[in-house]
């Protein structure tokens, strides 16, 4: 069994974010046995600044949260930051509190970031993002999991992240490096808060497009990208969350994957916020944000319920 302990003795303390550190982390898991596909990456310890977004990622990782009363569901949570960093203070470890709370045995992924040298470009977050969630389920006996009972909750570009993820999940990202990855990786419940969804115009212009596709896509690319345009009808159910003034994901976002969802026959739940702008996280009491974390417990209560 591979335990925090082990983990840290191997990569070093100091290849963990300290709020990570700071929180219950009970256990550390590597995404992969050796070096991720394709190879490459930065070098040397993971770079925290004052806010807790954390960059320089040279381990991918998921750090376990176990609830003290768990309810048999899990839920892999992706903060955002741009695919130029990840905002682990400011919402994954929210997320982990908030989810933990209510009985959800949660996952915060440490993926690679595509403009830190990974070879593999662009699809290494993809390929953590499946990675993470296979190991998940090859795990759902230790960690008292209910293996159809395994959702994502991802905010901005980790919304982008995770949003590709519940729609691709047949398409193999990388060649399989050993049993787990005979397993699905296919979420049973997928939330995206303010997420970046499309990569097209009018709507491209962000970090997401400029680092996963560059300053002049092709249309082709530009689509492949995006995750609206692979929402089938095996898609997992979707809850959407965004301001109506967010300045960097522009509102027509979550309205596009609603749309989406709903020519496919995939339930789906959007609330666009009063106002709020852009990486409120858990919401902001007081706010019209504060509203969305009651939203999303009402949705759970159905999405991440036990089947049969």
């Amino acid at each position: 069994m591979l335990t925090r302990r082990m983990v840290l003795a191997a990569i070093g303390v100091a290849a963990l974010p300290t709020r990570l550190l700071a929180s219950t982390v009970d256990t550390v898991l590597p995404l992969w046995p050796a070096t991720p596909p394709g190879g490459g990456g930065p070098t040397g310890p993971i770079s925290e600044n004052a806010k807790g977004a954390i960059s320089n990622i040279a381990v991918p990782t998921m750090q376990v949260f176990q609830s003290a009363k768990p309810n048999g569901a899990a839920v892999l949570v992706a903060a955002g930051g741009g695919y130029k960093r990840i905002e682990a203070g400011k919402e994954a470890l929210p997320a982990a509190n908030w989810l933990t709370d209510r009985g959800f045995t949660t996952f915060v992924l440490t993926y690679r970031l595509p403009g830190e040298g990974w070879s593999e470009g662009p699809l290494a977050p993809l390929q953590d993002a499946q990675r993470a969630l296979r190991l998940i389920r090859q795990n759902a006996k230790r960690f008292q999991i209910d293996p159809e009972r395994i959702g994502v909750l991802g905010f901005s570009a980790g919304g982008h992240l995770l949003g590709l993820a519940s729609t691709r999940s047949a398409f193999s990202s990388y060649n399989a490096v050993d049993l787990i990855d005979s397993l699905s990786a296919r979420p049973a419940f997928s939330a995206l808060i303010y997420p970046i969804i499309t990569l097209e115009p009018p709507y491209d212009h962000t970090s997401t497009r400029r680092i996963l596709v560059g300053k002049h896509p092709s249309p082709a690319e530009s689509a492949q990208w995006s995750v609206q345009t692979h929402v089938r009808s095996q898609c997992p159910p979707m809850f959407l969350v965004q301001a109506k003034d967010d300045p960097i994901s522009d509102p027509a976002n979550t309205r596009i994957m609603a749309d989406a969802c709903k020519k496919a026959g995939i339930p789906v739940e959007l609330h666009q916020l009063a106002s709020g702008g852009h990486g409120f996280g858990m919401g902001r009491k007081g706010t019209p944000t504060g509203t969305w974390p009651d939203y999303f417990s009402a949705w759970l209560a159905t999405a991440a319920a036990p089947r049969g």
